[in-house]
């Protein structure tokens, strides 16, 4: 199975199923090397020494991503809201894009929901849509080779 994603006008909304258990999902969105390991999707890399987590509201979450020539682009989030293991929201705060993901427990897995509301009109794009899409398969990836090489418990 692979991530979906539907842009509505300034909403973008991307859903995937992981058969993995929902505590693994969330540890994933909140370790610094997990997030190295899967933000970039298919489109950019993410060095892990520039990741920072400060898990609590008011908090940021700030990293590298690397595009395929070279370029490196600084992102940073502030955590607006923190409700372990199902929901976090921040916001970007140079546009005032606000994500919210959503961890669920679903069919001996986690559904999972990435909503960002007010995107600027250049992320209004099916570019961004599959960019989002592609980073919910590379989480997909990210743990499934942690079941294989940590023993993470997946159904």
């Amino acid at each position: 199975m692979t991530a979906s994603s539907e842009l509505r006008g300034d909403e973008l909304i991307a859903q995937r199923h992981l058969p993995a258990e929902p505590e693994l999902v969330w540890a994933a969105f909140i370790s610094p090397a997990s997030i190295a390991a899967f933000w970039g999707g298919s489109h950019a890399t993410v060095p892990a020494e520039s990741v920072t987590v400060d898990l609590r509201p008011g908090g940021e979450f700030t990293l590298d991503t690397r595009a395929p020539d070279g370029a490196t682009r600084r992102l940073r989030f502030v955590y607006v809201s923190v409700a372990a293991p199902h929901e976090l929201v921040f916001d970007e705060p140079v546009t005032g894009l606000r994500t919210t993901v959503n961890v669920r427990p679903a069919g001996g897995g986690t559904d999972l929901t990435v909503h960002q509301r007010r995107l600027p009109p250049e992320l209004r794009t099916a570019q961004a849509a599959d960019g989002l899409a592609s980073i919910l398969d590379a989480l997909a990836a990210h743990l499934r080779h942690c079941d294989a090489t940590l023993g993470w418990r997946t159904p």
